[in-house]
C-alpha cells in the first residue's frame, strides 16, 4: 500500500471516529435539545485548541452481538485543550454511541487523561452524558468505574475538577462527579441519581420522576450535590469556563491574577448605612459583597442551597478570593446543618487550591431544635470549624454586625488562625443576644418585677450597651481594628497584599480526622 493510500485510508478512519453514532442518532441527540460530545468540546474549550486522543479505540468484547459493533473512539471523547489559553483535559461521553454507556475502553480513555492531567498539574473537565455501565461487558465495566473513583481521589486536591452533567448520571456513575470539586447540572436535561424511579416505585411504591427524583433543581436546593444549575447546556459549559477563572492549575500554584478594572483605593459610602439600626432586621448581605468587591461581580456557588449562608467567589485589586459569609435575610443568617456542610466544603476548597478565604459575619448562632440535634448538628457544625481551624491560605474576617456564642468562634475567629479581623462600628460579639442573655443573668430579679416584660427591655438595653459591640473583644486583641465600612475594600485589598506571602503550616500527619 502506497504512503498516499494510507494517508487516505488515516483519514477515513478518523472520518469514522468522529462520526459518533451516526447521522440519525445525532438528530435524536439534537431533537432532544442536546448537542453532542465534540460540539461541547467546542462551546468549552477556545477555538482550535482541542487535541483528542484514542480517537481509534474500541471495545474488545465480543459477547451479545457486540462483535459486529465496534465504533472508533467508543462512547467517550477525550484529548486536551485551553482554555483562556490555560491546559485543561477533558473527556466529553458520548450518548449517541451505545447510550454513551461505560466499557472497560471506556474507563481507560477518561483515566489516560486524568493521569497526564496530574503528571503536568493541569485541571479535568468531565462532560457526562452516559447511560451507565455497558451491561454486555458486566463486572469489566463496573471494574472500569472502580478505576476512575480511585483516580479521581488520587487527584482530589491536587487539580481542580469539574464535572459538568449534561443528561443521565445513574448508579455507580454518580460517584465519579460526587468527587470532583465542582458539579454542573442542566435544568431538564440531567439527572443524578442511585436508583432510578422505577426501583423506587417496586421498592418503595413511590411514583416519582426523574427530574423530581434527581434533577438540577432538586440537587441544586434540596441536596447540595449540584453547585451550579444552568438553564441550558451552552451556559453551562460557560459556567465551567468561568469557575475555572477562579482556580489555579494544581495546588502548588495561585489563582492567575486579572488586571485590576476597578480602583483598589475605592470606598463606598452606602456601606454606612446598610446595616439597620434595629438589629432584628435584616438586610442582604449579597449587597455588601457586591459593593466591595470588583466590578461588583459576585460568582456564587450553591445559590439555591441552605441560603442562610452565603459562598463563592470574587475577585480584589484583580486578584481571585473565595467568600463566606451570613445571610440575614434567610434564616436570620444562623448556622444550621445544610449550611455548615456547605461552608465547610467551599472553604477546604478554597484552601486546598491556594484562594484566600474572606468572611462576612451575622450569625446569631446555631439553629436549636430537636429536628437539628438528631439529625447531627454537632457534628456538621464541627465540619465547618475544621474546615477553618485547618486552613492555611490568607484569611481575613469582617464582622458586620451580630457574632454570638460558638458561631463566634467557627466563623473565622482569631483564635482559629484568622490573619485579620476587623469589625464594623454595628458588630455585636457575645456570648449570646442581649434578650436572652438577661433571661439568664436576671431571671430572679425579672421574676419578681411588678413589670416583667419593661424591665426585661432595659436590662436588654443596658446589655447590649455594655456588651453587645465590638470594643471589648478589640481590648483583648480578638479584633485587630473598627472600621467606617465605606473603607472596608480598601483595607481588605491590602490585607491580601499583606498575607501573600504568609507561613501557617499543620503538623505532619497522614491526614486529618474531619468529623464526617
Amino acid at each position: 500500500m502506497t504512503t498516499s493510500l494510507k494517508i487516505e485510508q488515516l483519514r477515513a478512519k478518523r472520518d469514522q471516529s468522529q462520526q459518533g453514532g451516526g447521522e440519525a442518532r445525532i438528530q435524536r441527540q439534537h431533537d432532544k435539545g442536546k448537542k453532542t460530545a465534540r460540539e461541547r468540546l467546542d462551546i468549552l474549550l477556545d477555538p482550535g485548541t482541542f487535541r483528542e486522543l484514542d480517537a481509534f479505540a474500541h471495545h474488545h468484547n465480543n459477547k451479545f452481538g457486540l462483535e459486529r459493533n465496534k465504533p472508533l473512539s467508543d462512547s467517550v471523547v477525550t484529548g486536551w485543550g485551553t482554555i483562556d489559553g490555560r491546559l485543561v483535559y477533558v473527556y466529553s461521553q458520548d450518548f449517541t454511541v451505545m447510550g454513551g454507556s461505560l466499557s472497560e475502553a471506556h474507563a481507560a480513555k477518561i483515566i489516560k487523561i486524568m493521569a497526564m492531567a496530574v503528571k503536568v498539574g493541569a485541571p479535568v473537565i468531565g462532560l457526562n452524558d452516559s447511560g451507565g455501565a455497558r451491561i454486555q461487558e458486566g463486572v469489566e465495566s463496573l471494574g472500569g468505574y472502580a478505576d476512575i473513583f480511585l483516580q479521581n481521589t488520587l487527584a482530589s486536591g491536587v487539580i481542580p475538577q469539574i464535572s459538568v452533567i449534561m443528561g443521565p448520571c445513574a448508579g455507580g456513575a454518580v460517584y465519579s462527579p460526587a468527587l470532583t470539586d465542582f458539579i454542573i447540572m442542566v435544568k431538564d436535561s440531567s439527572y443524578m441519581f442511585i436508583t432510578g424511579p422505577d426501583v423506587v416505585k417496586q421498592v418503595l411504591n413511590e411514583d416519582v420522576t426523574f427530574e423530581g427524583l434527581g434533577g438540577a433543581s432538586v440537587h441544586g436546593s434540596e441536596s447540595g450535590v449540584c453547585h451550579f444549575v444552568a438553564d441550558d447546556e451552552t451556559q453551562a459549559l460557560t459556567l465551567a469556563r468561568e469557575l475555572l477563572s477562579y482556580l489555579p492549575q494544581n495546588n502548588m500554584e495561585d489563582p492567575p491574577p486579572l488586571p485590576a478594572t476597578d480602583d483598589p483605593l475605592r470606598t463606598e459610602s452606602a456601606l454606612d448605612s446598610i446595616v439597620p439600626e434595629n438589629p432584628n432586621q435584616p438586610y442582604d448581605i449579597k449587597k455588601v459583597i457586591e459593593l466591595i468587591v470588583d466590578d461588583g461581580h459576585f460568582f456564587e456557588v450553591h445559590e439555591d442551597f441552605a441560603a442562610n449562608i452565603v459562598v463563592g467567589y470574587a475577585r480584589l485589586g484583580g486578584n481571585a478570593v473565595g467568600i463566606v459569609a451570613n445571610q440575614p435575610m434567610v434564616l436570620a443568617g444562623v448556622l444550621d446543618i445544610k449550611a455548615s456542610v456547605k461552608a465547610a466544603r467551599f472553604v477546604r476548597t478554597c484552601d486546598a487550591f491556594n484562594v484566600p478565604i474572606i468572611t462576612f459575619v451575622d450569625v446569631p448562632g446555631y439553629l436549636p431544635g430537636a429536628d437539628q440535634e438528631h439529625n447531627g448538628i454537632i457534628m456538621s457544625g464541627a465540619k465547618l470549624l475544621f474546615a477553618f481551624c485547618e486552613a492555611t491560605v490568607p484569611k481575613l474576617t469582617v464582622t458586620t454586625r451580630k457574632s454570638y456564642g460558638g458561631a463566634y468562634c467557627v466563623m473565622n475567629s482569631k483564635h482559629i488562625r484568622a490573619d485579620l479581623n476587623i469589625a464594623w462600628p454595628t458588630a455585636e460579639i457575645a456570648v449570646m443576644g442581649p434578650e436572652g442573655a438577661v433571661e439568664i443573668i436576671y431571671r430572679r430579679e425579672l421574676q419578681e418585677a411588678e413589670d416583667p416584660a419593661a424591665r426585661k427591655r432595659e436590662l436588654a438595653a443596658e446589655y447590649r450597651e455594655t456588651f453587645a459591640n465590638p470594643y471589648i473583644a478589640a481590648s483583648r486583641g480578638f479584633i485587630d481594628d473598627i472600621i467606617e465600612p465605606h473603607n472596608t475594600r480598601p483595607r481588605l485589598i491590602n490585607a491580601l497584599q499583606v498575607f501573600q506571602n504568609k507561613r501557617d503550616e499543620n503538623l505532619p500527619k497522614k491526614h486529618g480526622n474531619i468529623p464526617l
